[in-house]
C-alpha cells in the first residue's frame, strides 16, 4: 500500500541545536562556488547567513575578512548583503554582526 504524502510538522527535519562547529567546518564555507549570476563572496556571505545560527555567523565574518573576501561585495543592482540582511525581521544580530566588521548599507 502506497504511503500518504507527508504534511506539516511529519515532513520537517528535526532542527539540530547546539551542534559543535569547528574553524574548518566554518571555513568550509569559504570555498563555495556560486551560480553564475552571483559574485562568490556575496554568495558565501548568502549560504552562511542562511546556514548559521546568528553566533556562528558572527564567528565566521572574520574568518571571511581575513581569507580576503569583500563584506561589501555588491550585486548588479548595487545592493549589499547587509541590505539583504536588514530587510528579514529578525536577523538583527545577523546585522549587528556585519556592522561590526565594516558592512554598509548601499541602498537607503
Amino acid at each position: 500500500m502506497k504511503e500518504g504524502k507527508k504534511s506539516g510538522a511529519e515532513r520537517t527535519q528535526i532542527a539540530t541545536r547546539n551542534e559543535e562547529w569547528s574553524d574548518d567546518r566554518l571555513k568550509a564555507f569559504l570555498s563555495l562556488e556560486p551560480p553564475q549570476s552571483l559574485p562568490v563572496d556575496y554568495n558565501i556571505l548568502l549560504k552562511a547567513y542562511r546556514g548559521m545560527t546568528a553566533d556562528l555567523f558572527t564567528r565566521f565574518l572574520p574568518l571571511y575578512i581575513e581569507s580576503g573576501r569583500d563584506v561589501n561585495v555588491t550585486l548588479e543592482d548595487g545592493s549589499t548583503m547587509l541590505d539583504l540582511v536588514s530587510r528579514h525581521r529578525k536577523s538583527g544580530e545577523y546585522a549587528e554582526a556585519l556592522e561590526a566588521v565594516g558592512a554598509v548599507k548601499a541602498k537607503g
